[in-house]
């Protein structure tokens, strides 16, 4: 059984008195463990399928299970605790809160989970000396570099053990050099089991992935290993 399985996925926006379908029947399986890139020009789907793989956004049709489990029977809460307990995220802008520092951003996730401050604070500082932070965890965003930063937004993805990471073009706003090595972090990620879903329009971080899904004017165009 697929980890994640969308069968017959449609999404349609209201705009004005028009009905606007971004995603056009969208039927996508990932295996634990997968590294998937979902590739695809501006304006393709991409991202709107992102956001319903994250349960951030419902689909207007069709089906989508997680771990079994049918996604669009969910109510907002069950929603919520599913994205906080086993999903991870990372974005293309970080989403690092300004005024916390690197340790606390990463261990945010555990806050809302309630763990206590002891627990939070140590597997927060696990993670960022594994991701070579261990020197910068009193330091706030403004004050760390964007690769730092995206270092940090991993972490914080990571902090609950996520079951699935997603990440929306998590190379956007980095220079070439610091790009690659966070594509290198995602490799060893998935080379530890993880399972990634990584949204991009860039060809060398699709390289990276296991396996690459192409999706044009809101339907899979391509789908099979890089």
């Amino acid at each position: 059984m697929s980890l994640i399985a969308l069968h017959g996925v449609r999404k349609a926006y209201t705009v004005g008195d028009t009905q606007v379908e971004v995603l056009h029947g969208i039927d996508l399986a990932v295996a634990e463990g997968e590294f998937v890139a979902l590739m695809g020009p501006s304006g393709s789907g991409k991202t709107t399928c992102l956001e319903i793989l994250g349960a951030i956004s419902r689909p207007s049709a069709g089906t989508y299970r997680f771990d079994g489990e049918p996604v669009q029977n969910l109510d907002d809460d069950r929603l919520a605790d599913l994205r906080a307990q086993r999903m991870g995220f990372v974005f293309q802008t970080f989403n690092l809160m300004p005024r916390m520092s690197a340790l606390r951003n990463a261990a945010l996730p555990l806050l809302y989970a309630g763990r206590p401050r002891a627990e939070r604070e140590q597997r927060a500082r696990l993670l960022l000396d594994k991701l070579g932070l261990g020197h910068r965890l009193e330091h706030r965003p403004a004050q760390l570099s964007g690769g730092e930063c995206q270092r940090v937004a991993i972490a914080r993805a990571l902090v609950n053990e996520p079951r699935v990471i997603f990440a929306d073009e998590p190379t956007g706003n980095l220079d070439e050099a610091t790009g690659r090595e966070i594509l290198t972090i995602f490799r060893n990620l998935h080379r530890e089991g993880r399972t990634l879903v990584v949204v991009t329009h860039s060809e060398e971080v699709a390289a990276r992935a296991e396996r690459v899904v192409r999706i044009r004017d809101g339907r899979i165009e391509k789908d099979g290993h890089g």
